[in-house]
């Protein structure tokens, strides 16, 4: 039978780990109608360490049961020191996109959202010049066009912070979109910006790293996913992926290939983010199946 999504809901929890808190969750839900379809747990140390779970599961009278279990959960939570997610499968996720003018990685976002392959809404789409308006607002969705400068930065992002806000916006996608967040900004959203950056760095930093791989005769490149925090490029990784080449490839050959794995690295970061398989600890993340 396949389950529609109406009926299915996702539980993330992270607490400290303790004897009995899979049998304690398990009979929870168990308790309240639910029938688990997928649990995943992990333990970074059974003795003293934090536990970390993601379940999915099935409750027949959705509308009615998931409020009431959503309630009740609090104190099995408070019990044993649960930080805790519940979400319904059928909620998308609204994401916003800042963009400048690379399209490789816009376009993945916009053509796996068209095809039904990204459960998301996208409000909108944020960037400092008008290169993509016309590609984006061919996909039916509002551009704005937000320029950025030292002397007016501050203003731009307040103008950003306000249509995020009155779009309720969930989560924020930097699509190759290369302009430096202030502190400011990214405290606003806490674990809810992705980025993707080519992963040469910190090796080939500044401009032109292409070229500056191919001098040094690199044999593997690749493209790193991660959330935005006020250290540059330094935040918890959330997807990576390389390709081998070698001496046959050029400049513009690696740079090509670069491109591809962007595309597709940023695509799972978001897939996941949005189907909420992700769990933030420190600066590292937990990625469930």
């Amino acid at each position: 039978m396949l389950i529609k999504q109406e009926n299915k809901a996702k539980l993330l929890i992270s607490c400290p780990d303790k004897p009995g808190i899979v049998a304690a969750i398990s009979t929870f839900l168990y308790e309240h109608g639910a029938n688990i379809i997928q649990s995943d747990q992990y333990s970074t140390d059974p003795e003293g360490g934090m536990f970390y779970m993601r379940v999915e599961f099935y409750l027949k009278d959705f509308d009615i049961s998931f409020q009431t279990l959503k309630k009740a959960f609090g104190t099995i939570a408070e019990k044993y020191n649960i930080d805790w997610k519940l979400e319904s499968a059928a909620t998308k996720k609204k994401m916003a996109i800042f963009v400048s003018r690379e399209d490789h990685c816009l376009l993945e976002l916009l053509w796996k959202w068209s095809s039904n392959e990204l459960a998301v809404d996208i409000p909108l789409v944020i960037s400092n010049h008008q290169d993509l308006q016309k590609t984006v607002e061919s996909y039916g969705i509002p551009f704005h066009y937000i320029p950025v400068t030292k002397q007016t930065k501050q203003e731009a992002e307040e103008k950003a912070i306000q249509l995020i806000n009155s779009n309720n916006i969930d989560f924020i996608v930097l699509a190759r979109y290369m302009q430096i967040l202030s502190a400011d900004f990214v405290s606003q959203f806490p674990n809810r910006i992705i980025n993707i950056h080519h992963s040469f760095l910190p090796a080939f930093i500044g401009a032109n790293p292409y070229a500056k791989a191919f001098d040094r005769g690199v044999k593997l490149i690749g493209a790193t996913s991660h959330y935005v925090t006020d250290d540059l490029d330094e935040g918890p990784i959330i997807e990576q992926d390389v390709l081998r080449v070698n001496h046959r490839y050029a400049t513009d050959q690696l740079r090509v290939a670069g491109r591809n794995i962007e595309r597709i690295t940023l695509a799972r970061a978001v897939s996941w983010h949005a189907d909420d398989k992700i769990i933030v600890y420190g600066n590292k993340t937990i990625v469930f199946p």
